[in-house]
């Protein structure tokens, strides 16, 4: 998900097309970590107003398990990768062997396991988006955090608010063997970083 403001429907075809780029890099990442079991595909590029981004991306009031880096520099931003407990758990189950146990409080194993995986994701996208504006973008050690989704993405983005008022969602679907999981990943950068991908789409176009 990308903070903008209004975008020609031929800069939003450019990101279309970027997005599905870094996607399909992010898709081939994540099958060679989880074995083929993961995979991506972009689903959709569109504009919605800010305070709709919350309830477009199902992120309410419940808690959630997350795994968040940054990208360091004026030129950065944060990306954000979001599972209900229950999808995060099959997850951390499947990369390390070992059997779901809801019950059971989160092992330093599992978390690793899932900090490894939205390591593997934020390097891809952040790779595509280097090669997009001709400058590095070096990814922080990623973290993780359970909170309540709706509050973390009105964090990342009230640095953003005071400037622009729409949001680019990039609508990003996982599947296991073909089946939807209930995973969301979410990216806000900085606006030094909105400014330098919409000069690299106007030089493109």
């Amino acid at each position: 998900m990308i903070n903008t403001q209004a975008l020609a429907d031929a800069n939003l075809e450019l990101l279309h097309q970027f997005f599905s780029a870094a996607t399909h890099d992010a898709s081939a990442a994540m099958c060679r970590w989880t074995d083929g079991l993961i995979s991506l595909s972009l689903d959709e590029v569109r504009e919605i107003p800010m305070e709709e981004v919350s309830a477009e991306l199902g992120f309410g009031d419940d808690l959630l398990t997350m795994v968040v880096l940054s990208a360091q520099g004026e030129v950065g931003g944060e990306m954000i990768l979001a599972f209900d407990e229950y999808n995060g758990r099959r997850l951390a189950a499947s990369l390390i062997g070992r059997p779901v146990d809801e019950s059971a409080p989160w092992s330093e194993l599992e978390k690793s396991a899932l900090t490894e995986t939205g390591n593997i994701l934020g390097c891809a996208y952040m790779n595509a988006l280097t090669r997009l504006i001709d400058a590095e973008l070096v990814p922080t050690a990623p973290w993780f955090l359970q909170d309540y989704g709706a509050s973390v993405l009105e964090q990342a983005l009230l640095a953003q608010a005071s400037q622009c008022d729409r949001v680019l969602v990039c609508r990003t679907g996982f599947h296991r063997h073909g089946e939807e999981l209930n995973w969301r990943v979410v990216f806000v950068p900085t606006m030094a970083l909105r400014r330098a991908m919409e000069n690299a789409l106007r030089r493109g176009a």
